[in-house]
């Protein structure tokens, strides 16, 4: 028997500037409960108008959005963002609050006593592996690498079911952006979550996500496994996406081999 998705998206649609911009077009989409979903696509393609449309930081023109079975129309969209965990790229920690600051914001909106938001603290900084000692520390005093944990750890702070990512290691250096790539996709597996992801990085997508959406021109023109995606399909625009990984792969094999990488 098929789970029952978490999130549905049913014919959504969304154009900005007066209606004369499509920005996404008749999107349907279903993320089944513990499901890492990637959304790949050029700039522009409406992954991130797509990914704001399901905690409501856009509201659909037309089509809806449930989440776990009932209409996000149903809840005031604060309330309904409370309870889905944001991570974005540009981390937008406050910079005048310290890491234990910013990752309490959430519980304390929901009135969790002190004490169990300084537990959830303790165990958020242990669950992203950032040592205790930075709980005090200014976001300017952090690397690069150490603010998107604090990011993470601020998402999940109020035990959201649902976690949505946006290009959320885009900024970080190769290194620690494969490490904190790995290290998201142990969270997510070991507390169950439901994971939207938007990246614009192919590979990122191939290795960490269970399915891979690929959007194009505002409209879904791919879903499926990654294996599946790799091996081919019919329009010529997702085969050249998908060949990517490949082909970097080939370039590093030859460079390796002593042979001409063009």
């Amino acid at each position: 028997m098929r789970q029952q998705p978490i999130i549905v998206l049913d014919h959504v649609c969304k154009s900005f500037d007066g209606g004369r911009t499509s920005a996404v077009r008749d999107v349907s989409l279903h993320v089944a409960r513990g499901e890492l979903v990637a959304v790949v696509g050029g700039s522009g393609s409406g992954k991130t108008t797509t990914l704001k449309m399901i905690n409501r930081l856009v509201e659909p023109d037309g089509g809806e959005v449930a989440i776990d079975g009932e209409s996000a129309r149903g809840l005031p969209g604060y309330v309904l963002r409370r309870r889905i965990g944001y991570v974005f790229q540009g981390i937008g920690l406050f910079p005048h609050m310290s890491v234990a600051e910013n990752i309490a914001i959430t519980p304390r909106l929901l009135g969790w006593s002190e004490q169990a938001v300084a537990e959830r603290i303790s165990e958020l900084l242990e669950l992203v592996r950032l040592p205790a000692s930075l709980a005090n520390r200014m976001p300017a005093e952090l690397s690069g690498g150490q603010q998107q944990r604090v990011g993470v750890a601020r998402a999940l702070a109020a035990r959201p079911a649902i976690m949505l990512m946006d290009e959320p290691f885009g900024a970080i250096d190769p290194i620690t952006r494969d490490a904190l790539g790995l290290e998201y996709r142990r969270l997510h597996e070991q507390m169950g979550l439901t994971t939207v992801m938007v990246t614009h990085d192919v590979l990122e997508a191939v290795l960490l996500a269970d399915r891979i959406v690929v959007m194009r021109d505002g409209a879904v023109i791919a879903d499926g496994a990654p294996r599946e995606l790799l091996e081919g399909h019919p329009d010529a625009h997702v085969r050249a996406l998908m060949e990517t990984p490949r082909r970097q792969a080939e370039r590093v094999q030859a460079l390796l081999e002593g042979k001409p990488t063009t």
